[in-house]
């Protein structure tokens, strides 16, 4: 069972292909959270403000608005993109797990941050939500490092590492909230 906040117009199964190249993808994942975060998003402000080629840049545009993850609001030139945060629950054999665009946002760190990059390859994409549901308790003063390694398996100087690496994704999101 699925549930998403994403628009209807476009097949589920087509949304969640893009929504996995999402978080496989870290350039599209910096293209998504960039429009997220942008009121008035440009193409030519991608390529410049992200140092994506401009080829990447209207591709993955195009693909993310096919989706109908992002939508244009101008329908002049230069087009302006806009969206909504994701959210797409997942169920199987009973465990749920949620990808927003918090998750996506640390999916496109990962060029830009080693200990993300780390952290991705050796727990996979359902380790780093783990880490970022602990890292918004970090966040809150509620978990240490101490407590996520002990828990989940890690060494103490891994928890710490990506919890730092993730707590700016977690405070850039609740600002956006």
């Amino acid at each position: 069972m699925s549930q998403s906040t994403t628009p209807s117009e476009t097949p589920p199964i087509e949304q969640l292909r893009t929504l996995v190249d999402l978080l496989e993808n870290p350039t599209l994942a910096q293209i998504y959270t960039y429009v997220l975060q942008t009121d008035t998003a440009t193409v030519e402000d991608m390529i410049t403000d992200l140092e994506v080629p401009q080829g990447t840049a209207y591709d993955y545009v195009r693909k993310l608005e096919d989706s109908g993850l992002v939508t244009k609001t101008r329908k002049e030139r230069p087009y302006e993109f806009t969206t909504e945060p994701l959210s797409i629950t997942l169920t199987t054999d009973g465990q749920a797990r949620t990808i927003t665009a918090e998750l996506v946002d640390a999916v496109g760190r990962r060029e830009g941050n080693t200990d993300i990059d780390v952290y991705l390859d050796r727990h996979g994409i359902d380790g780093l939500a783990t880490a970022l549901e602990y890292a918004h308790e970090y966040v809150d003063g509620t978990v240490n490092h101490r407590i996520m390694a002990r828990e989940l398996d890690l060494s103490p100087v891994e928890a710490e590492c990506i919890l730092q690496a993730l707590e700016p994704v977690v405070l850039q999101h609740r600002t956006d909230e």
